[in-house]
């Protein structure tokens, strides 16, 4: 096994393994003469972002228990999807639990642990060795708590709502500034051109744009834009990609992104699989940085439009409600001091 480590600004490494298998693998190249990312590639897995903190230092599962992990997660899907008994007894009068929003069928979470040089890996992150988030650094809390006081009411107006809510980028992380897999959706497809390399995630079907070039614009740190700023360049057949200037209603892992830098590693290990890497690099969030991988997996269907706001009526039915519970807010208020009083 084989340990690679890639500096691009000399202040992050991103660190990934490749075995013998898939150093022997060329991966084929464009009409310009750089390797071919190109195609539609899967992003689920049932492999964890942190490593369960019981494996401790445990890298990898041998076979057999990647195979009862995949079995495991298939189960609960089979179970989830039984049909109910027409004939059970009612429920007991308890507490209504909280409501929730999908069952397993409507999901498409990762039921399979695809290798990642040779390994079945237990967790996303490899280093530091525990596979876990390091801890956030001394007073972040403070700044947190700090930062949100300092928001208006989330229910004001759309500006307050979650990304998610209002359509403009992917659940969770799908896209940026790790691309992680989320609870379905979780595909991607990947487009070539000179001068460019373009992740189209299917999840409100976002679009990062990575120009090949070794310096930032001049304006990226003042636009900063959604997903934030990326530059990425070839070496050998591994494409590096740097990320920083994020927009500032992003957020990541609840911290803010003014001071994060992520990069990226894109390199084909075998015909049907893609090795995505990434380093995460913010001292003022973070104690010291965090890397990992993932694999990508080739599918032969297309990616398919989200349409987030066709029949979405959730957004305009949480501020209506907002605006109404403020009415009627003020209409107790008049019964109370008897303003409403002749």
């Amino acid at each position: 096994m084989k340990t690679t480590t890639y500096l691009l600004t000399g202040t992050v490494a991103c660190i990934f393994t490749t075995g013998a298998l898939a150093q022997s693998y060329q991966a084929p190249e464009t009409s310009w003469g750089v390797p071919d990312l190109q195609g539609y590639w899967r992003h689920n897995t049932v492999m964890p972002f942190e490593r369960p903190r019981e494996l401790g230092t445990k890298r990898a599962y041998t076979e057999a228990e990647a195979l009862a992990l995949e079995r495991s997660a298939q189960q609960q899907v089979e179970e989830d999807n039984q049909p109910l008994d027409p004939n059970r007894p009612a429920p007991e009068a308890t507490p209504l639990p909280p409501v929730g929003n999908y069952d397993l069928f409507w999901t498409d979470r990762g039921m399979f642990l695809p290798t990642i040089g040779g390994e079945f890996r237990t967790s996303a992150i490899i280093d530091p060795p525990d596979g876990r988030v390091p801890p956030r650094v001394e007073g972040f809390q403070d700044r947190l708590r700090q930062l949100y006081a300092s928001r208006p009411d989330r229910n004001a107006g759309p500006e307050g709502r979650s990304l998610g809510e209002r359509c403009l980028l992917s659940f969770g992380y799908n896209s940026s500034p790790v691309m992680t897999p989320v609870m379905y959706n979780s595909h991607m497809q990947i487009v070539q051109s000179p001068g460019y390399v373009t992740i189209t995630a299917e999840m409100v079907h976002d679009a990062r744009i990575i120009k090949i070039t070794d310096r930032h614009s001049a304006a990226a740190e003042v636009q900063r834009k959604w997903m934030g700023d990326s530059i990425g360049r070839w070496e050998g057949d591994t494409l590096i990609v740097e990320t920083r200037y994020y927009n500032s209603g992003q957020d990541y892992r609840g911290a803010p992104l003014d001071n994060l830098t992520v990069i990226e590693t894109f390199r084909r290990e075998s015909p049907n699989k893609i090795i995505y890497g990434f380093t995460v690099d913010d001292p003022s969030v973070y104690s010291a940085q965090f890397s990992g991988e993932y694999a990508l997996t080739a599918m032969d269907e297309p990616v398919y439009e989200y349409a987030c706001h066709e029949g979405n009526y959730a957004l305009g039915g949480i501020l209506a409600g907002a605006r109404r519970l403020e009415v009627l807010g003020e209409q107790n208020q008049e019964r109370t001091d008897g303003s409403d009083l002749q």
